[in-house]
């Protein structure tokens, strides 16, 4: 009994298109690097999310941060998951 090609090669080009994709944005990313006050001001943030609009300026500013611990079983090993967030979001007329 012959193998119907078409649903194979149609799987093959999605996995390949993904595959590409990923490969693309892996060459374009830069190496970045550590910069001490930016880690310095996520620990500052306070738990939970904060939005603010400052009148002197055409912005948004966010924040937002999530710790929570999550452990396997009753006094099993655990992990802790630290999420902060910083953004700002700028408005110009050009």
């Amino acid at each position: 009994m012959p193998v119907p090609l078409a649903p194979i090669a149609a799987t093959a080009a999605r996995y390949g298109a993904i595959a590409l994709a990923g490969y693309v944005i892996a060459r374009q990313l830069e190496r970045g690097r550590t910069d001490q006050r930016a880690e310095d001001a996520l620990d500052d943030l306070p738990e939970g999310m904060s939005a603010h609009r400052p009148r002197d300026r055409q912005q948004w500013n966010l924040a937002g941060r999530m710790r929570r611990v999550v452990r396997l079983g009753e006094n099993g090993p655990g992990v802790e998951i630290d999420a902060s967030l910083l953004g700002r979001i700028r408005f110009r007329k050009v």
